[in-house]
Parts: C-alpha cells; sequence; structure tokens
C-alpha cells in the first residue's frame, strides 16, 4: 500500500487519470443506487426506518439482515465518492494548474523570440560605397558605408541584384522611399525620395551588392 501512494503522490496527472477516476465515481454511484433499490423493494425500509415493531420484535415484513447489509454498504460507499469527489476535485485543480503555467511559460517563449528578433539585426545585402554632395541620397542623410538592409519594396529576403533597386528608383520618382540602414551596428531609418537634380541619377550614391 505505501509504494502505491508514493507513486502516485508523485505521479504527474493526466487527463487519463481523471478519465479513471471519473469511471470509479461511476461505478460506486450505480453501486449506491443498487442497495438503494434494495431498501426500497424491502417495504421501503430506507436508511432511518425502525427495524423493530411497536412492541420491540424484529419486524417480519422485510429480510433485517439484507437491510441492515445494504445501509451498512450504502454508507461506506458514500464514504468512498466522498473521497473520490475530492481525488476529482484536486485532479482537476492540478490540470487546470499546469495548463495555466503552459500557457504562461508558452507567452513568455513567443515573447522571448519576438524580442531576439527585434534585437537581431537583420544581414544587409548592399552598401553605399560614394555619396554625391547636394544629391537626394545627401540630403535623406546616406553616408559612405551605410549597409542597406531596406529600401523600399526590396529587402534581404527578396534582393537578387542591383536590377531591383534600380526599377524600385525609378517607379518612385518624386516619392518618398522608406529605407533602412545599418550604421554603426545599429538600424537607421530614413526617407529617400528619388527626384531629378544637378548631377547623374535619380539618387546621387552609388550602391555595391554584398557577398553573403
Amino acid at each position: 500500500m505505501s509504494d502505491e501512494g508514493s507513486e502516485s503522490s508523485g505521479h504527474s496527472v493526466t487527463v487519463a487519470d481523471v478519465q479513471q477516476l471519473v469511471k470509479k465515481k461511476d461505478v460506486i454511484e450505480a453501486q449506491i443506487k443498487a442497495y438503494y433499490d434494495i431498501l426500497e423493494g424491502q417495504n421501503r425500509a430506507g436508511m432511518d426506518e425502525p427495524l423493530v415493531d411497536v412492541e420491540g420484535y424484529p419486524r417480519t415484513d422485510i429480510n433485517i439482515y439484507e437491510v441492515r447489509t445494504a445501509r451498512h454498504n450504502i454508507i461506506c460507499l458514500q464514504n468512498d465518492h466522498k473521497a473520490l469527489m475530492k481525488q476529482i476535485e484536486e485532479a482537476l485543480h492540478q490540470l487546470h494548474a499546469r495548463d495555466k503555467e503552459k500557457h504562461r511559460l508558452d507567452e513568455a517563449e513567443v515573447h522571448q523570440e519576438a524580442t531576439e528578433q527585434e534585437n537581431s539585426v537583420p544581414t544587409a545585402f548592399a552598401k553605399v560605397d560614394t555619396v554625391s554632395p547636394d544629391s537626394p541620397a545627401s540630403t535623406s542623410g546616406l553616408q559612405v558605408g551605410d549597409e542597406i538592409i531596406e529600401l523600399g519594396s526590396v529587402n534581404t529576403r527578396n534582393f537578387q541584384n542591383l536590377q531591383n533597386i534600380a526599377t524600385v528608383v525609378q517607379r518612385s520618382e518624386g516619392k518618398p522611399l522608406n529605407i533602412t540602414i545599418i550604421r554603426n551596428g545599429q538600424n537607421v531609418h530614413m526617407s529617400l525620395t528619388p527626384q531629378r537634380w544637378s548631377g547623374r541619377g535619380l539618387l546621387g550614391c552609388n550602391i555595391v551588392p554584398l557577398q553573403n
């Protein structure tokens, strides 16, 4: 008995365990009903009806032994039922607490992953190697050495060659483009508007692809 108790105390409750307890409860309830049916059949003797007549003699209209046995068994089964209900309640509480803790840990993991992604610096796909004075690139704040991770719709994931950048720049003439660069290990966001100016091109800077 002690081995079984120690094993159950260290056992992590599962849904299957709860289902087994509920099955036991159903069996006990069926047994209790069966004994109540016996009492009902014994002239409705019930749990409290006297077993002797008004003169103190054993009643002859019922099977006294059968009534006593049924009453005794009902009391024992009701105690078992009460203990089992307590077990079920505790098991459900443990399951709920574990689910709540699992949900909390899942949320913490998702938050951690989001934080790591936010803090991680994406890989750049191109680099600025020249910036002409008074050009749109210069006016926007772009500097030599800036590494580009996003320029309009072009980013690290979809960049294939410099033609991608040229296409976006030509289509966006006179419209601001969002650009994200890495400068001194930090992400920097700025706006760059491709437009005609006194120099060559719409940006006035030279961009070279980076070899990953």
